[in-house]
């Protein structure tokens, strides 16, 4: 069959495109902090049109502190807040290679690194050190429920099944994290722990899966059946 100019046209445009395609290389690097630690300096290196997103869970109101180090000094980091498609709250090559950020809401943040676009371009690496921090805030007294440890206690929306029911819980708060104990009629008590905006269970036979399904409400689920609905308001207060 002969090609019209159109079709031809358009054969050329699409080849030319697929390059583009792929040429934003993103590697996700989640970020932990040593153990009673609230900093930690990574090592790293990076070539080409790669991006390294490095992310880590933080609460409103904390301060990040990151500074990243490059002998090139053609490496840059941007600060992607929760939810973001690329709309940075710092960037680097506007800002400098050292923040410091108040956070603005719970969730995700994402420590964009990435190179100039002429080195780029040019296939060069730079390597960095990376320092991030979120200091441990000092707050006021979260007073206790009396005659527990629980900071608050209460009834959870809950479910087994498909079936709607309450469960009762008792919250200790810690260093913008939570521990909350939680129990549904006939099961045992669950243990669940949120730190770093992740939630992680402390109890035996206990397989958990969680999402955020609201801006301010947590859904668990242990073991495909039991359902558990964590407000905000639990696990900061207020």
């Amino acid at each position: 069959m002969k090609s019209t100019p159109q079709q031809v046209f358009v054969m050329v445009f699409f080849v030319a495109m697929v390059p583009l395609l792929s040429f934003a290389q993103i590697i996700t690097k989640k970020v932990t902090f040593p153990a009673g630690k609230s900093s930690t300096l990574i090592q790293g290196t990076i070539a080409g049109d790669q991006t390294i997103d490095y992310t880590l869970g933080a609460n409103q109101g904390q301060k990040l502190n990151v500074t990243l180090t490059n002998k090139s000094n053609d490496a840059f980091f941007n600060v992607l807040p929760p939810g973001s498609q690329g709309e940075a709250i710092f960037i680097g090559q506007n800002d400098g290679n050292k923040c410091s950020i108040t956070l603005p809401s719970n969730g995700t943040y994402k420590i964009r690194v990435y190179q100039m676009r002429s080195s780029a371009r040019r296939g060069e690496k730079a390597s960095y050190s990376l320092s991030i921090s979120i200091p441990t805030a000092s707050k006021s007294v979260d007073a206790k429920v009396a005659g527990t440890n629980y900071n608050a206690t209460g009834d959870l929306r809950a479910a087994i099944g498909s079936t709607p029911k309450s469960a009762k819980f008792g919250v200790i708060r810690s260093n913008g994290g939570a521990e909350v104990h939680a129990t549904l009629p006939g099961k045992s008590k669950r243990v669940f722990v949120f730190s770093q905006g992740e939630w992680s269970c402390k109890s035996a036979n206990c397989k958990l899966t969680f999402a955020k399904i609201s801006s301010d409400e947590w859904e668990l689920i242990v073991n495909s059946s039991e359902k558990y609905y964590i407000p905000d308001a639990v696990i900061y207060g207020g």
